[in-house]
């Protein structure tokens, strides 16, 4: 497993990583195995962990007052998974975040000051800051999207920017995600179908 996530550091950063990185990255990073729909993180705690996934898929959601989720982040391979604000705040968390699959992760804790130790390593600092400023971009259009644009379009964006998900997560949590209802989802599908 660190392996893979040695691999993943080394194809996004310029910088070499020396032996003794490379132990500590080893020692940093605990393996973790979620059955589906169990936990890494439930509302009301303190995010503890950072999580690379190494197979699997997540979610990170809120549940309204009526019971109702909300579908912030959907995650696979290759993907980091956190409540960033309870993890740097150490305030708790207002998501959940679940695993829709049976799902590998390596987690980074913050206790023992290994995520601080782990950052100063040049080539995971320069790959923390490039996908800090993808997220953010993401984050940003995703935002613009939901506000100016249709949810036909939001949909048609999925497809191109994630077709992955439509195999990995049902119509329901993929609406949810998306900001529409279950049944706003089945007719814009059924429309794209008939094109």
């Amino acid at each position: 497993m660190h392996a893979y996530l040695l691999d993943y550091i080394k194809t996004r950063s310029h910088s070499p990583i020396t032996e003794a990185e490379v132990s500590l990255i080893k020692e940093a990073f605990i393996p973790k195995k979620l059955r589906k729909r169990q936990f890494l993180l439930q509302e009301g705690e303190v995010c503890k962990y950072i999580g690379f996934i190494i197979k699997g898929a997540t979610r990170q959601y809120t549940v309204d007052e009526k019971g109702y989720e909300h579908i912030l982040n959907l995650s696979i391979e290759d993907w980091w998974v956190s409540d960033r604000e309870s993890f740097h705040k150490e305030t708790p968390s207002i998501y959940n975040i679940d695993a829709w699959e049976e799902t590998d992760f390596l987690l980074l804790p913050k206790a023992e000051g290994y995520y601080e130790r782990v950052n100063n390593i040049p080539a995971f600092n320069e790959m923390r800051i490039q996908l800090d400023d993808n997220h953010h971009i993401a984050s940003q259009r995703r935002l613009h999207d939901s506000i100016y644009h249709t949810a036909e379009y939001r949909y048609e964006e999925l497809i191109k920017q994630h077709p992955e998900f439509l195999q990995r997560f049902p119509q329901h949590v993929i609406a949810s995600y998306l900001g529409m209802t279950k049944e706003t989802l089945s007719r814009i599908r059924n429309q794209s179908v008939r094109k």
